[in-house]
């Protein structure tokens, strides 16, 4: 039953809360990687686990979390969920060692993955059936917001205090939040209550999707199928992924409905999420890699760039829940969403190594403008024929394919930089021979100059020809960068179409749980 008044607002804003605390927690982390790695004598390799079981921990329990509210009901399962990452942060904050601190982020991720769909379920409950445009564009405050502020945040506290303060800040959030839903917020019907529990469709989804999130979290820096381990990860998640869709489509009570694909507008949506994953993830993935390791910015600068974007996302999401209550059909938002990202990644693409940070400012205000107009449409589509405990599990599933999404969106990024570098490189020492008059003329320059400051003939020589490698390097970079900008763009634009497959629906109602 719709809630009403001051109740329906608050209970609003303690969902969209929770949500943030576990998306801002997925990037936070990055940031604060190399004072980690320093305070806890970890290489890199070895602390980026500290990211992938969190991720790994995350996307199993999704999937799950529509079913786990169905059996013990989504108040009880979003605060036991919420308290648990709470205690989880407090444990993080007080790791002593590498190992304690991925064991941690393990419990905190398995704890997160309640937390996003059930928020979104509650959220979807609790607003009337008419208004559910503006309910899915207040949770996206959430989902879109979250990954863009994180490292925002993590980067002013990591500069400003010690890195346990990037967990610390979550224990207030956490214990408000916990407070208004045990306060505000009203039990829902136990569909699975009393129902056997299905352990192997929970086996067979913890190991085929974590094997998956492993593969694609570590599989470009372990080279992919050189790596042993990577190769037999691989194998087993198609056998786990085959096993277990085979186990929930014959078994009576699965822990993943899969029947609910057979919602064309469902099936569609959790491809379009998938799309919106590796769009919001990929690109929040390379800007800050390309701002501090190519531009010489600051993480607090970094995070301070993305900030005015995730603003205007802000300032964006309610008007679309409103055009979409008023009968704009969701395909055309989508597609100015999926356009305006175009023109975020076209502007970006033409940067330059005498970029700016005032050169990002515009770019960012327009990926912030269509990743609101991108999100709520996407998400209310995928869900707007689904009705009772569908609800939960439609939730987890299109989380899930959003988070896979930028997990696949990061792995494939990341071996194209390696490519791509590669190819671009190769093109410009095409330029590096004496039969080039502009190289000629750019070495001779390098000599000279080294020579009146001191040097010898031999040294100036040495040093010009490091002084235009390290030339290469960076103009190798940018034009990685740039083109896989580009690249990202024209994906999201040949996804346009598959919007179109949804169902066109004037007044999007999306049907609730009555109780």
């Amino acid at each position: 039953m719709a809630e009403h008044g001051f109740r329906k607002w608050i209970i609003t804003i303690t969902v969209i809360v929770a949500s943030l605390l576990e998306l801002i927690d997925t990037t936070i982390v990055n940031v604060a990687l190399p004072q980690i790695m320093g305070n806890l004598g970890a290489t890199l390799e070895d602390a980026g686990w500290i990211v992938t079981g969190y991720a790994v921990a995350n996307v199993i329990v999704l999937p799950m979390s529509g079913w786990l509210g169905d059996r013990f009901g989504r108040k009880n399962y979003f605060l036991t969920s919420i308290l648990v990452f709470t205690f989880a942060s407090i444990l993080c904050g007080n790791a002593h060692s590498l190992t304690e601190l991925v064991a941690f982020r393990l419990l905190q991720g398995l704890a997160g993955g309640g937390l996003l769909s059930t928020a979104q379920a509650i959220l979807m409950e609790t607003w009337p059936r008419e208004e559910i445009g503006m309910a899915t564009a207040l949770f996206g405050l959430g989902a879109v917001v979250g990954p863009t502020v994180g490292p925002t945040i993590g980067g002013y506290i990591t500069d400003h205090f010690a890195w346990p303060w990037i967990f610390y800040v979550n224990i207030p959030v956490g214990a408000i939040a916990a407070f208004c839903v045990s306060t505000f917020v009203k039990e829902s019907p136990r569909y699975a209550k009393g129902k056997p529990i299905d352990w192997w469709g929970i086996a067979l989804l913890a190991i085929g999707v974590g094997s998956l999130q492993v593969v694609l979290e570590k599989g470009e820096t372990e080279d992919w199928f050189a790596t042993p381990y990577i190769s037999v990860l691989s194998a087993t998640t198609v056998l786990a992924g085959i096993a277990f869709i085979w186990r929930e489509l014959s078994t009576d009570h699965p822990v993943v409905n899969f029947k609910i694909l057979k919602n064309r507008s469902f099936a569609v949506g959790i491809v379009t999420s998938f799309v919106l994953g590796f769009a919001l993830y990929g690109s929040v993935f390379i800007f800050p890699v390309f701002c501090q390791n190519l531009l010489g910015f600051s993480a607090q600068q970094t995070g301070q760039l993305l900030f005015p974007g995730g603003m205007a996302t802000i300032c964006m999401m309610p008007f679309v829940g409103m055009m979409l209550k008023r009968g704009v059909p969701g395909q055309l938002l989508a597609t100015g969403g999926f356009f305006l990202f175009f023109v975020f990644t076209w502007m970006l693409s033409n940067s330059t190594l005498e970029s700016g940070t005032g050169d990002f400012f515009l770019p960012l205000i327009v990926r912030g403008v269509g990743m609101a107009i991108l999100f709520v449409p996407l998400t209310t589509l995928a869900l707007q024929e689904l009705k009772g405990p569908e609800i939960g599990q439609g939730a987890g599933l299109n989380n899930m394919m959003r988070q896979l999404g930028g997990s696949f969106g990061i792995a494939i990024l990341t071996t194209l930089i390696h490519t791509k570098s590669g190819v671009a490189r190769t093109a410009l020492l095409e330029n590096i021979n004496p039969y080039n008059p502009a190289f000629v003329q750019r070495q001779q320059a390098l000599v000279q100059s080294f020579m009146s400051s001191g040097h010898s003939a031999l040294d100036a020589q040495q040093m010009a020809n490091q002084a235009l490698e390290g030339t290469i390097i960076r103009q190798t970079l940018l034009l990685t960068y740039d083109n896989l900008y580009l690249t990202i763009g024209i994906f999201v634009l040949c996804c346009i179409p598959i919007v179109y497959l949804q169902k066109f629906k004037r007044n999007v109602v999306v049907p609730t749980d009555a109780h």
